[in-house]
């Protein structure tokens, strides 16, 4: 059985925020709409049970909001199909689709960790995410940073 991967997964918490994913009734989502060939490249790869990092993104206070497990290899995404869609792709067809989704679930709602509090971290210095000009929603996260997000998510709240 291969190891545990782990990945950090952008969604823009107007669209789908991890409070959403807390409210679903199941707690697992389809990770759709990602139209980039290296964060699709990424999805890919990715295997049930392998975790992620949820992350809010586009937003006033981007940051990792909880954790999320693979729990469906990928699979066309949909959205590409559908000409009411915004992710609407009119030369992907279901004989050769181009863009994937996997499914996600739950795990666990984090402490907020602000984008500012990861990069003050000296663990997280190379974390591709933090990357200047870096604007994938999806990156691959070594075992060593996850386990310095997991510290941060771990620290109590500020007063």
């Amino acid at each position: 059985m291969p190891a545990t991967r782990f990945w950090l997964m952008k969604s823009e918490p107007d669209e789908f925020s991890i409070d959403d994913l807390v409210a679903a009734r199941p707690q697992t989502t389809a990770w759709f709409g990602v139209r980039n060939y290296q964060a699709r490249n990424f999805m890919r790869e990715m295997q049930v049970g392998d975790r992620a990092l949820f992350y809010h993104s586009s937003c006033p206070a981007p940051g990792i909001a909880g954790v999320v497990r693979v729990s469906r290899l990928a699979y066309p995404d949909a959205t590409q199909f559908d000409p009411a869609s915004d992710y609407y792709d009119a030369q992907a067809t279901r004989e050769s689709p181009r863009w994937w989704n996997v499914d996600v679930e739950l795990v666990r709602k984090t402490r907020f960790v602000p984008i500012a509090q990861m990069r003050a971290d000296p663990a997280l210095a190379n974390m591709v995410t933090l990357r200047r000009g870096n604007r994938l929603s999806i990156t691959p996260v070594t075992a060593a940073e996850w386990k310095a997000v997991e510290r941060l998510t771990a620290q109590p709240l500020r007063p």
